[in-house]
Formats: C-alpha cells, sequence, structure tokens
C-alpha cells in the first residue's frame, strides 16, 4: 500500500513539474510574441507620424492630385480607428486581418502618392520630399522586416503549444494558437494609377 502511494505521488509530482515548465515555458513564448507585436506596432506608427509632413510638402505642388492626398489622410484615419492593444499580439486571425488591411489600404494610398509624385519634377527636386520619401521607403523595409520576425516568432509558440508535454496542458492552461500576418491579396501585381488634376493639364 504504502509503496503503490509513492509510485501515485510520485507521478503527481512529475505531472506537476511537468505542468510548471509547460506553464512557464508558454510564458516566455507569449512573452516574446507580444514584445515582437510591439515591435511592429513601433515601426507602423513611424509611417503613420511621416505622413502629415509628407501630405503638406506635397500639397505645396501646384495643380497636385487633390484625390491622392484625402486618400492617403482617410486611410491614415481609417488606421487610427482601430482599437488594439499595442502591446498585446491580436488574439485571433481576424483582429489581425482587420489590421492587416487598414494598413494595406495606408500602404497602397502612399505608394499611389509617391507614383503621382514622379510627374512633379519640382516637388522631386525639393530637399525635404526627398528626405521624407528616404524616410518613408526605409519605413517600410523595416516593416517587412519586423512582420517576418513576428511570424517567426509566433510560429515557435505555436509550435511550442502543439509539441509534447506541453499540448496537455496549453488550452488547459489558457494558450491559444496566435495568427501570421498573411500576404495582401494581389500584393503581387502593381496598382493601376490614374490622375486626377481636376482638368488642369500635369505640369511637364
Amino acid at each position: 500500500m504504502n509503496k503503490t502511494l509513492l509510485i501515485v505521488l510520485g507521478i503527481i509530482v512529475l505531472l506537476i513539474l511537468a505542468a510548471v515548465g509547460s506553464y512557464n515555458g508558454l510564458v516566455a513564448s507569449s512573452q516574446a510574441v507580444d514584445a515582437s507585436w510591439a515591435q511592429v506596432q513601433n515601426v507602423y506608427q513611424r509611417r503613420a507620424d511621416l505622413i502629415p509632413n509628407l501630405v503638406q510638402t506635397v500639397q505645396g505642388a501646384a495643380n497636385f492630385e487633390k484625390s491622392t492626398i484625402v486618400q492617403v489622410t482617410e486611410a491614415r484615419a481609417s488606421v487610427g480607428k482601430l482599437q488594439l492593444n499595442q502591446n498585446q499580439a491580436p488574439a485571433s486571425a481576424e483582429q489581425l486581418a482587420q489590421f492587416q488591411q487598414a494598413q494595406g489600404q495606408l500602404g497602397s494610398a502612399l505608394s499611389r502618392l509617391l507614383v503621382v509624385a514622379e510627374n512633379y519634377p519640382d516637388l522631386k527636386a525639393t530637399a525635404n520630399f526627398r528626405d521624407l520619401q528616404a524616410q518613408l521607403e526605409g519605413t517600410e523595409n523595416r516593416i517587412s522586416v519586423e512582420r517576418g520576425r513576428f511570424n517567426s516568432v509566433v510560429q515557435a509558440y505555436n509550435t511550442r503549444i502543439r509539441t509534447l508535454p506541453t499540448v496537455f496542458f496549453a488550452s488547459l492552461l489558457g494558450f491559444q494558437q496566435k495568427p501570421y500576418f498573411q500576404a495582401t491579396a494581389g500584393a503581387e501585381t502593381a496598382p493601376a494609377v490614374k490622375f486626377d488634376f481636376g482638368g488642369t493639364p500635369a505640369p511637364r
């Protein structure tokens, strides 16, 4: 009887130790995902912070396409309306999809603005515009890098919650899979650019 009791107690202790180890590992992995998400938010915020100066600069160009400026401004406002925790990664694929869609629309509007700006030699020649364009391009590169890092950290976390022995404790302890960034639909296709100068011919 005593031997059986010791065996049972030993098994219970082993299960407790396994649960504690799994929990601690999951917490560390989840915190890594949240930290990576915060960095993703930082680079997206940097892009948003550059937009007012960029818009102000292009507005000074004579006959610049007004609809393009409006699209950029409205897309930035839509991003600002999203209510997501900046320090905690989205819990569902739907939340991340909404964030990605809004950021994608802003990115498309910015790309269109820069393409339209190619038609304005005087604008491109200004030091302020060139500096903002360089900063924006650098920020876009950082966004790509941080999204890739985020997906890598999420992959490590999702792998952990599906491996033994953690898989037995993950759902019981409240840890669920986290969503990845997905490639934007149609991202491989260059956007169509139409110029709208309100009847005024574009400067050459």
